[in-house]
């Protein structure tokens, strides 16, 4: 990655965080907006002033919105400061570098950076993005961009192909979103229990946490427990007696993914065929 500046368009929370990053990495940066907006870099909120900075910058993320990436190439494009010695990157995990099109014309090489972290609060995005994957896309020169960003914040970066994207971004969702959907069912139930919300709302994060360690260190497969990795029948079946409805099917269907796992890891086929007639009723 060159030494020269990178322009943000978009002052979200992955945003300013990707700017603490860069900015601790040694790069000057310029956070480009629509509006004022309490930043934690340089910030320039008006868009008629969004050329000079791009002029001075070799690099221009796009780390808006999904919807509002073609806005914003738009925006850019309006500019006139975008030129063929540009890279143009947006953030999004499920759009390609088509999502850029209004910036064709200019000869830039446009691409996608999509960071493999969840950013709740941008000051810790320096820490947070080292070690995690970056999925990266696009024309030859903006894939060795993006490559040569993550490196220098510590991100390990992968190659996604342009007809991948959503299936990659599908991955994250479950891995990512699903997991905090999930809790929240379990907090639920804990509720359905008897147990007092403040508590069911703390009970089961600690447990997560253990799992998401071993998911870490060992994998899924390994780090696979309970009822359907050991096989316990009657478990299964009481736990589905307790469900009905959308509950029922969702354990159902991730407890066939489960099982997939607990095939792999080792269960004795007979009883894995035994759970399987259980979640497929």
């Amino acid at each position: 990655m060159a030494d020269g500046a990178v322009a943000i368009v978009g002052p979200g929370r992955m945003g300013q965080g990707l700017a603490l990053a860069l900015m601790a990495a040694g790069r000057t940066v310029m956070l480009l907006g629509r509006g004022p907006r309490e930043a934690l870099a340089p910030f320039c909120w008006k868009p008629a002033a969004w050329a000079d900075t791009v002029t001075q910058s070799d690099l221009v993320l796009v780390a808006t919105p999904d919807a509002a990436i073609e806005a914003a190439a738009a925006q850019l494009a309006a500019t006139a400061a975008v030129e063929a010695r540009h890279t143009v990157l947006h953030l999004s995990g499920l759009r390609d570098r088509s999502a850029l099109e209004p910036l064709a014309a200019t000869g830039a090489a446009l691409g996608s950076f999509h960071p493999l972290q969840t950013i709740a609060d941008s000051r810790t995005a320096p820490d947070r993005l080292r070690g995690a994957f970056a999925g990266i896309e696009g024309d030859a020169r903006a894939v060795a961009q993006g490559e040569a960003m993550a490196l220098l914040l510590g991100m390990r970066p992968v190659r996604v192909p342009s007809a991948g994207k959503v299936d990659y971004h599908l991955g994250a969702t479950f891995a990512a979103n699903y997991a905090a959907a999930l809790l929240g069912k379990a907090e639920e139930l804990a509720i359905r229990a008897g147990i007092e919300p403040a508590v069911a709302g703390e009970l089961y994060r600690p447990l997560l946490a253990g799992a998401a360690g071993n998911l870490v260190a060992l994998g899924p497969v390994a780090a696979l427990t309970g009822a359907i990795r050991r096989g316990d029948l009657a478990t299964v079946g009481a736990h589905l007696e307790a469900l009905s409805g959308r509950d029922r099917r969702l354990y159902c269907d991730l407890g066939l993914v489960a099982l997939r796992l607990a095939r792999q890891a080792g269960l004795a086929p007979a009883v894995a065929d035994q759970l399987e007639a259980l979640l497929i009723e």
